[in-house]
């Protein structure tokens, strides 16, 4: 048990908000080390898993592509169709967002979408552009607000519309070690049917959060406009 410790390398390091590459790497020198491991086998753990998972390292070659695009005009293109649909505020663009993200994570299309590759250039600025066109230029404060409902609609989406595919490894892993080590004869196909019920779920709880943003935008926008209104006249 005690290379159980390597766990609470990680609880410290995150909640002393410390590097989150630097507190991954030190934890697995610790368990390491506790499991028994020479410093010479801990390297080749390392260098064995990296070499095992070289797709993590594609944002080498997707970042420099998208900041090419964002530099000729991409968030500005982004903003200009967004302004063509008027009845689309913030909130139902975003839950269009999370739809796709949920259907596209579904059908093993996980790196379709993406934080780098959609949210920043493209979703994000698309729901500021939702908003500014209905309440006018936004608040550094209000804007963070956006671009983070913009992230979470990808997270939530990602996170629970990929167990309902059957080959994503999160289900073989489970499957494995259960018909492993209980001996079972569990199908990949009945852990993603039973995903199923709690990926609707989460898109209708998360969903409702997107559509009530419009209202908290409002609320926040005619609190702030109040409050510079009252600052100015009190300088008067």
């Amino acid at each position: 048990m005690i290379v159980l410790l390597g766990v609470l390398v990680v609880v410290l390091g995150f909640a002393t908000k410390r590097n989150p590459l630097l507190v991954v790497a030190v934890a697995g020198i610790v368990t390491g080390l506790l499991g028994g491991l020479d410093p010479v086998k801990v390297l080749a753990a390392f260098g064995d898993g990296f070499a095992g998972s070289r797709s993590v390292t594609i944002f080498a070659i997707t970042l420099p592509v998208i900041g090419l695009l964002e530099r000729y005009g991409l968030q500005e293109q982004a903003r200009a169709l967004i302004a063509r649909f008027g009845k689309l505020t913030t909130g139902r663009f975003l839950t269009l967002y999370l739809g796709l993200r949920q259907i596209g994570a579904a059908v093993g299309l996980t790196n379709v979408f993406g934080p780098a590759q959609t949210v920043r250039p493209l979703a994000a600025p698309m729901a500021e552009a939702a908003a500014e066109r209905r309440h006018g230029r936004l608040p550094g404060r209000t804007r963070e607000k956006v671009r983070s409902f913009a992230a979470s609609a990808d997270n939530v989406g990602l996170f629970f519309g990929e167990d309902v595919f059957l080959a994503v490894g999160s289900i073989l892993l489970i499957t494995g070690f259960v018909n492993t080590t209980y001996g079972t004869h569990l199908e990949p196909l009945h852990l993603a049917l039973w995903a199923i019920p709690t990926a609707v779920c989460a898109f209708a709880v998360h969903g409702w959060r997107l559509l009530r943003l419009d209202r908290h935008l409002e609320r926040e926008l005619l609190t702030a406009a109040a409050q510079s209104t009252t600052t100015a006249e009190a300088n008067r």
